[in-house]
C-alpha cells in the first residue's frame, strides 16, 4: 500500500513547495474556494492563480477558510497582459492583494511577455512592488529563453521563477537549461497534459509497475526534474491523489522510460504566444 504524504516533507524550491494547486478554470467561486480549502488542510502548502482567472476572491477566501496560517502558504498570481503597462501593474497589483484578502503575495508573474508587455516599463514597476514588500518575488511566465535572459538583465530584483507549460510531453528542456544557469525556478502547469499523460502508453507502464495514477508517474517525473509542478483540481479526490505523488521516487529507468516518449503536445498555444 502506498504511504500517506506528509505536508512537513514536501520538498521547497528556494523555500517554494514544489507541488502545488494551480486555480486555472476553476471559475466558480463556492468549488474554487472549497478546493482551496481542502487542499491547504490536506498539506497542500502553495496556490496558484490569476488575474486572469476571475477568481482571486474565491482563492483568498478559501485561505482564510482554511485552518492553516496565512504565512505558511506561498501565494502566487499573475498580472495580465493587459496591464502590464508600468502604472497599471503598480494599481492591479495592489488590486489583487485586496482580492486575495491578503497583504502580499510571495510570488508575482509577468503572465505574458504579450500586448503590454515592456520589459523595462513593466519590470520596473514589479521592481518598485518588491521594494516596497507587497511582493516576496518576481516571476514570468511563458517566456522564452532569450527573454529570461532580457529580464534577468533588466530586474533590478531577482528572477525567482518562470512558469511554463511542462509535462512528459513537452519537457521543455532549453528552457530548463537557461533557468538553471540563472539559478531561476521552473514552475509547471498544466503538468497532467489536461489529461493526454492518462493515454500515454510508457507514462501506464511506469503506473501500472508502482501501483499508482498517471497522474502521480507525471508529477513525480516533474519533481525528478527539479520542476515545480501545479496541477488543477476541483476533485477532493484527485487533489488527494495528486498530493500522494510526494511518496512516488521513481528510479533511473522509469525516468528513462519517460524521458523516451517520442513526440510533443502544446496544450497551451494562443496566438499571441511569443513562439507564435
Amino acid at each position: 500500500m502506498q504511504e500517506t504524504a506528509d505536508p512537513e516533507t514536501c520538498p521547497t524550491a528556494n523555500g517554494m513547495p514544489m507541488l502545488g494547486l494551480g486555480t486555472w478554470q476553476n471559475e466558480d467561486p463556492d468549488e474554487c474556494a472549497e478546493s482551496v480549502r481542502t487542499a491547504l488542510e490536506t498539506g497542500y502548502r502553495h496556490i496558484d492563480t490569476a488575474q486572469a482567472y476571475d477568481n482571486e476572491g474565491a482563492v483568498g477566501d478559501g485561505i482564510a477558510a482554511a485552518d492553516v496560517d496565512r504565512e505558511d502558504v506561498f501565494l502566487a498570481t499573475k498580472v495580465w497582459i493587459d496591464n502590464l503597462a508600468h502604472d497599471d501593474v503598480l494599481e492591479t497589483a495592489r488590486e489583487s492583494l485586496d482580492r486575495l484578502g491578503v497583504d502580499y503575495v510571495d510570488l508575482l508573474y509577468v503572465h505574458w511577455p504579450s500586448r503590454e508587455y515592456d520589459a523595462e516599463e513593466t519590470l520596473s514597476a514589479f521592481d518598485e512592488l518588491y521594494d516596497e514588500g507587497l511582493i516576496e518575488n518576481v516571476g514570468v511566465s511563458n517566456f522564452l529563453p532569450e527573454q529570461v535572459e532580457e529580464a534577468v538583465e533588466l530586474c533590478d530584483a531577482p528572477i525567482f521563477a518562470n512558469q511554463v507549460e511542462l509535462h512528459p510531453l513537452l519537457p521543455q528542456d532549453e528552457i530548463r537549461e537557461v533557468c538553471d544557469t540563472h539559478d531561476i525556478e521552473v514552475v509547471g502547469y498544466s503538468p497532467l497534459a489536461r489529461g493526454a499523460v492518462f493515454d500515454q502508453p510508457e507514462i501506464r507502464e511506469v503506473a501500472e509497475k508502482h501501483d499508482v495514477s498517471e497522474a502521480q508517474v507525471s508529477l513525480a517525473w516533474a519533481r525528478e526534474k527539479g520542476v515545480t509542478a501545479i496541477p488543477k483540481s476541483a476533485s477532493e479526490d484527485h487533489i488527494r491523489d495528486n498530493f500522494e505523488s510526494l511518496t512516488l521516487e521513481l528510479d533511473v529507468d522509469d525516468v528513462e522510460t519517460i524521458d523516451a516518449i517520442d513526440g510533443t503536445d502544446r496544450q497551451i498555444d494562443p496566438g499571441f504566444a511569443p513562439w507564435n
